[in-house]
């Protein structure tokens, strides 16, 4: 039980009484915050874009853009026996920039040595850069030697990707608010754990095989990671060394004439490939599209609803 100020959301008012939620954009435009009503009423601040017909008429409501205006009772994860480490804002500087594919950027971002910063791996960071843009990313690796990584996927017309490939250089300063959001490995009963990206989706997955608390390499768990792209060209795979210590399935959509691999989109690979999903949890992360499809599909072939988490890569002119 907790109360909530006039002009909070239900998200905020539970994060002031150290109750915490999940959570992701906080705009309405995904889903992570879904909540059942059960009982109660609430109104709403802004559209809830990531809330189908369907789940409208079903009961659920996304407690980030919801008010309270009477008592309510919801049926929600509460992460309050994790330690989410709070967000604040840091300076750092570009340590390294390096080219994975054409378009897309492997960045190192270094703190100062007096910074102690926390995340849970899977988290997300802002990155606050020239003229006060700001944009998010996940970070890709587990914070060793005070840098994090970042992947970085150039966007048409983006004014911070113009930033990020054609101006950045070695000790930009920057500024980081962040840890954000709360897509991570959840110590569960369930043996089978499957990994689902899109694109750079693939970046706090790797945080997370890397640095998770839960053991992932633990030989009684089944773990499967499945790395959906269009073209032979957008997989960096061979650079990334960490996937190849699990069943690893990349999947191209649009592929040349040697690719000998799956093809088609991710989510229906993972069902070609992993036949039995009531012992699943699946932790999934790339576009907003693949985002819904995936879980749709999933829970339409014995996936537990609660077992789908998921951290959707939003237009910057959404968030």
């Amino acid at each position: 039980m907790f109360s909530q100020e006039l002009d909070q959301s239900i998200l905020s008012a539970a994060e002031s009484n150290s109750i915490f939620f999940p959570y992701s954009c906080r705009t309405g435009r995904c889903s992570s915050c879904k909540c059942k009503l059960i009982s109660g009423e609430t109104s709403l601040v802004t559209d809830e874009l990531g809330l189908s017909k369907e789940e409208k008429e079903e009961g659920w409501i996304l407690s980030c853009v919801r008010n309270a205006t009477t008592d309510i009772t919801i049926d929600i994860e509460n992460l309050g026996d994790i330690e989410i480490p709070k967000s604040n804002t840091h300076p750092c500087k570009i340590s390294k920039i390096n080219n994975l594919t054409f378009d897309v950027l492997q960045v190192f971002l270094r703190f100062p040595p007096n910074i102690n910063f926390k995340f849970i791996p899977g988290q997300y960071v802002d990155i606050i850069g020239p003229d006060r843009l700001k944009r998010s990313y996940s970070i890709a690796n587990n914070f060793q030697n005070n840098l994090i990584e970042l992947h970085i996927k150039k966007v048409s017309n983006g004014a911070f990707s113009d930033y990020w490939f054609n101006k950045a250089k070695v000790d930009d300063l920057l500024r980081i608010y962040g840890p954000r959001g709360t897509f991570f490995v959840r110590d569960k009963l369930e043996k089978k754990i499957i990994f689902l990206a899109t694109g750079t989706g693939i970046a706090p997955i790797l945080s997370m095989i890397g640095g998770s608390k839960i053991d992932l390499y633990d030989p009684k768990k089944d773990i499967s990671i499945f790395w959906g792209a269009r073209t032979n060209e957008d997989l960096y795979m061979h650079k990334l060394q960490q996937l190849d210590k699990f069943n690893f399935i990349p999947v191209l959509s649009k592929p040349n004439s040697s690719w000998r691999g799956v093809k088609g989109y991710v989510q229906d690979a993972l069902l070609s490939n992993q036949h039995n999903l009531d012992d699943a949890v699946v932790y999934a992360c790339g576009s907003d599209a693949m985002i819904k499809s995936a879980e749709k599909l999933l829970i339409e072939n014995g996936l537990k609803s609660n077992n789908f988490y998921s951290d959707a890569f939003l237009p910057s002119s959404s968030i």
